[in-house]
């Protein structure tokens, strides 16, 4: 206990800090992994590397303690090979975080396209027509848009019901609406999940693609059950069942129709400060040239 104290009084501010900002870190990446596959794997790895150096401590096996030494190095070395698709994920989204700009298309052609998803939404549900519908927003989506048919057309209700009508070629897969608000490709493959948290274990494949296209991306997917008609829709891992047209409405207008208003105001300030500091410096350039 007197070490304890020794050690809190012998604290300093940037030594708060620096434990501030790892515990930060560590929370902020279990957070990131949290309910995906890597989390029981990583679970498995540590109970299996502490029990083996607990047997080996306690029974003071040479050779064993031999084998863990030398293979913690290699251990180190998978890991990064073992949680490729997680550590791409966590990569994405804090790229995500520090992208200046928005690419999404303007707020009026958003609000058209969520009309015309919407429409085409409730009369796929209707008919009980499968449908994957992916609103892309600012991560890219082009090795899923290449894997299907390019169309580049604008959004219709009557488009997206004919290319999901269950006779048509282009029927078996997703469309990707792109960042410009325009159609980009029909039939497109999408990767499937491999969480376990989802909210009915019995989902089919396209509900596992819907939320798998939400995991590898800040994208939002419209799908429509062939085998109930209803909608629901993914984002960031997670899944909303059971809507209706005007729920529908009212989600898409919160995740993809309204423009971001705290981030509009924080790069006009920032734009300020720095046509502020460029004149400025021209200012100064100009006082230290004259005689």
């Amino acid at each position: 206990m007197e070490q304890i104290f020794l050690i809190l009084q012998s604290l300093v501010l940037t030594d708060i800090v620096d434990i501030g900002i790892v515990t930060l870190l560590f929370y902020s990446i279990s957070f990131m992994f949290r309910g995906t596959q890597a989390v029981a794997l990583f679970r498995g790895i540590a109970l299996l590397v502490i029990g083996l150096i607990s047997v080996a401590a306690v029974l003071r096996l040479e050779a064993l303690s031999w084998l863990i030494a030398n293979s913690l190095t290699a251990l180190a070395i998978a890991i990064p090979v073992i949680f490729q698709p997680e550590i791409r994920r966590v990569l994405e989204r804090l790229g995500r975080g520090l992208i200046i700009g928005s690419r999404q298309a303007p707020q009026e052609a958003r609000v058209t396209v969520i009309e015309e998803v919407c429409a085409a939404s409730e009369k796929l549900s209707a008919r009980r027509h499968g449908a994957l519908i992916v609103l892309q927003r600012n991560s890219s989506l082009q090795e899923y848009i290449r894997t299907g048919i390019s169309l580049d057309s604008i959004v219709t209700a009557d488009l997206l019901a004919t290319v999901f009508w269950p006779r048509t070629e282009l029927h078996d897969g997703a469309v990707i609406i792109s960042s410009d608000g325009r159609i980009a490709s029909a039939s497109s493959v999408l990767p499937i999940t491999a969480s376990r948290n989802l909210p009915n274990p019995n989902l089919g494949t396209r509900h596992r693609a819907a939320v798998g296209i939400s995991e590898v991306g800040d994208a939002l997917c419209v799908l429509v059950s062939e085998e109930t008609g209803k909608i629901s829709v993914t984002n960031a891992g997670r899944m909303i069942l059971d809507l209706d047209s005007q729920r529908l409405r009212l989600i898409l207008n919160a995740y993809y129709g309204q423009t971001d208003e705290s981030w509009a105001s924080f790069r006009s300030r920032a734009r300020e400060m720095w046509d502020d500091l460029r004149l400025r410096m021209q200012t100064r350039r100009r006082q230290q040239a004259q005689p």
